[in-house]
């Protein structure tokens, strides 16, 4: 009878079980063939690589949505920085004027507009700070110091990089094993239906072979 250890199988590198691709089926049911529990497991390791694969790609869109917005504040947030230190990138055309009367932007207060929802945007001046204050998740918002915000901002849309990297190096690999086990679910119910045929025609033919020697 057919048994998939899970204790035996190769993983990838987050501990995801490698499938293992049924070469030969007769071999692998044993002596004592049961397609029937061997089918059962392979529909029991299919459901849960279908579960890991739908709750990878929610993840994977949760984080090709979240990398955008911290790589948005990052920007801001150094920007901060630049101006305060007087390294404010170069002005449009309009604020050529401005740039001649003043030899630094420094101190001056900072119009900009900010995101009330997805397409309402208000006005607003900006004095010149040194902390920011970052929403970390949980309704928790902490202040921060320009150059630990850049430096928290930084190792966070890493981390964010580094998991999104991994996530869809798990989907692929995921879809591989998803097939292997269609793949094995397959040669093992044709194998079955071979067998089964075998049989009837066999007793077929003994029946003949005994109502011929009845006759």
């Amino acid at each position: 009878m057919s048994n998939i250890s899970t204790e035996k199988q190769e993983r990838n590198p987050r501990g995801i079980p490698k499938a293992p691709f049924i070469a030969e089926v007769a071999e692998f049911l044993g002596p004592d063939p049961n397609p029937e529990n061997a089918l059962k497991e392979f529909q029991a390791a299919l459901a849960k690589y279908r579960y890991m694969d739908q709750n990878l790609a929610q993840r994977r869109r949760g984080l090709e949505e979240k990398i955008p917005d911290i790589k948005k504040t990052l920007s801001m947030v150094e920007f901060l920085q630049e101006r305060r230190e007087g390294k404010s990138p170069a002005n449009d055309e309009d604020d050529l004027d401005d740039d001649l009367d003043d030899d630094s932007n420094v101190g001056k207060p900072l119009t900009t507009t900010f995101e009330l929802n997805d397409t309402l945007y208000a006005e607003a001046e900006l004095e010149d700070t040194d902390t920011v204050y970052l929403w970390l998740g949980a309704n928790v918002m902490l202040a921060y110091k320009l150059p630990a915000a850049i430096s928290l901002l930084r190792s966070k849309l890493e981390a964010a990089q580094t998991s999104l990297a991994s996530v869809i190096e798990d989907l692929e690999f995921l879809r591989e094993q998803i097939t292997v086990m269609e793949v094995n679910t397959a040669r093992v119910y044709n194998w079955d239906v071979k067998r089964r045929r075998e049989l009837r025609e066999k007793e077929a033919q003994e029946g003949k072979t005994e109502a011929a020697k009845v006759g």
